[in-house]
């Protein structure tokens, strides 16, 4: 019985030295995350804006964390999955 070969690596050692290079990187539990710091309105929108554009239950977006800062602003951070399988 032959043992197959190994297939050559050549071509992901290229890819991952490209992203390390760019400093691209997703984070291990493969959601993606954007944080922002904006006034009590746009933070009400914005967070509508995700929750429309990346519905929960495809993507299962959420507002990770939030707490409310001095003046009215809200810094939040938001979480979704980079696709809807």
């Amino acid at each position: 019985m032959r043992v197959p070969a190994k297939p050559p690596l050549e071509g992901l050692k290229r890819t991952l030295d490209k992203q390390r290079a760019n400093g691209h990187r997703m984070p291990r539990d493969g959601f993606l995350r954007e944080s922002f710091s904006l006034p009590r309105d746009q933070a009400r929108a914005k967070a509508r804006e995700w929750l429309e554009r990346w519905p929960k239950q495809a993507y299962w977006t959420e507002i990770e964390s939030w707490c409310e800062r001095p003046g009215g602003v809200i810094e939040f951070t938001m979480r979704r999955l980079p696709t809807a399988d």
